[in-house]
């Protein structure tokens, strides 16, 4: 039996997404009274978000469909300052133009997870808006007085740095300050009363609460999630290959459709509460599901994620190229395929521009181990030159789950 009585802090409980609320009670109440607007941000490093980038699109997603409304920060004003929240090190600098343009790369996304349209349709805002517009004299003079050094000095991203000795810059500092003024914008702009993000988030999302209050005397709430992690203890969306974006052109939808079918069996559960629309009593038949029989609940996963994320019709594509693969042996229509030169390539570089291997250095070490085949061929040897017919194609293999096709370049 849950504890909240309103939809909102209900969905969002059963399915696993609370880790911290600023006052429960009161924001139950208030979901029960009227549509709460209510925000996630999102800085714009990458063209692309990523598997890490998941659980806060879906806490929007679940506000929508607790009938609130969802708006999406894109942080093009704080993009150019770096979040020093779970960071040991300072992030490069982005010009104005690559900014803006990941956030149009990002924004498709969005379009796909929420609800555009209707009385509670999602908005997208960038905080460049105001934040670019903002003097910094009116800052320090109005924004300013609401902190304090001390208070800062305690946050968990502000301490890890200086544990470390590693410098964090007056520039980074300063986030936390525009994080809570971004609060209190939207708070005037939108009505919006609820902030969600990570449990890194927590410092900053109680200064935004803080400042609302003593400068609007606004109440405003915020809800964070638990650091995700897998049952391994892996970050979530992070493999050796790299980062498991969001965005088709960064990431094949076969090999984010594997990322998910190759999960933890212990993470199947959660993964579908967190990150699928499947019923919650369906859920637990799928977790009960034992040895082999759990694959079919790793399909189910694989499915209902790529579909929401990359649409229906990758999802389908990407099973069939699974199906295909391995339950055929065939090649599969929607693998990654790397063109080869007439001259040919040497077979590691071609590991690693099909993004098997992140240098060659690591492509021969995979050749020494024997988990490089051509055609389902172990080679064994790291200075093979691979050339390919036209019209020909050859199947790349590393191990027994990462797949590619080689064909002659055009």
């Amino acid at each position: 039996m849950s504890q909240y009585s309103s939809d909102l802090l209900r969905l969002l409980d059963e399915r696993g997404y609370i880790h911290q609320t600023t006052d429960a009670a009161a924001l139950d109440a208030l979901a029960q009274k009227q549509v709460v607007p209510g925000y996630a941000g999102f800085d714009a490093t990458a063209s692309s978000l990523h598997v890490g980038h998941l659980v806060q699109i879906f806490l929007l997603r679940r506000l929508q469909q607790a009938g609130h409304r969802p708006i999406v920060v894109m942080g093009g004003g704080t993009t150019k300052i770096g979040d020093p929240s779970g960071k040991d090190e300072s992030r490069k600098m982005l010009t104005p133009q690559v900014i803006e343009d990941n956030i149009a790369a990002i924004r498709p996304t969005f379009e796909r997870l929420l609800d555009f349209d209707g009385p509670n349709g999602a908005i997208m805002v960038n905080n460049d808006e105001w934040l670019s517009a903002l003097s910094y004299i009116d800052l320090l003079r109005d924004v300013g007085p609401h902190f304090t050094i001390n208070r800062m000095l305690t946050f968990d991203s502000v301490k890890l740095r200086l544990d470390r000795e590693q410098p964090l810059t007056f520039l980074e500092f300063n986030y936390m300050i525009l994080q809570a003024y971004d609060f209190r914008e939207l708070s005037r702009r939108y009505g919006c009363r609820l902030q969600m993000g990570g449990s890194d988030q927590w410092g900053n999302i109680v200064n935004g609460i803080e400042l609302g209050r003593r400068v609007d005397g606004t109440e405003l709430f915020g809800v964070t999630t638990p650091l995700l992690t897998t049952a391994d203890g892996k970050k979530m969306g992070k493999t050796a290959a790299g980062a498991v974006w969001l965005n088709d052109d960064m990431l094949p939808a076969y090999d984010f459709w594997q990322y998910w079918r190759n999960c933890d069996d212990r993470d199947v559960g959660r993964f579908l509460r967190l990150f699928t629309d499947v019923p919650m009593d369906e859920i637990a038949q799928l977790e009960k599901l034992e040895g082999s029989a759990i694959n079919d609940a790793k399909i189910r996963l694989a499915d209902e994620v790529t579909a929401l994320v990359r649409g229906p019709d990758a999802a389908a594509s990407a099973r069939r190229t699974a199906e295909d693969v391995f339950a055929k042996g065939g090649l599969g229509e929607d693998l990654p395929e790397l063109g080869i030169p007439a001259e040919g390539m040497p077979l590691v570089a071609a590991l690693t521009a099909i993004g098997f291997t992140k240098s060659n250095g690591e492509a021969k070490r995979k050749v020494a181990e024997g988990a490089v085949r051509l055609d389902d061929n172990v080679v064994g040897d790291p200075q093979m030159i691979v050339q390919v017919a036209q019209g020909e194609q050859l199947k790349l293999s590393l191990g027994k789950k990462r797949h590619g096709l080689l064909s002659a370049a055009a």
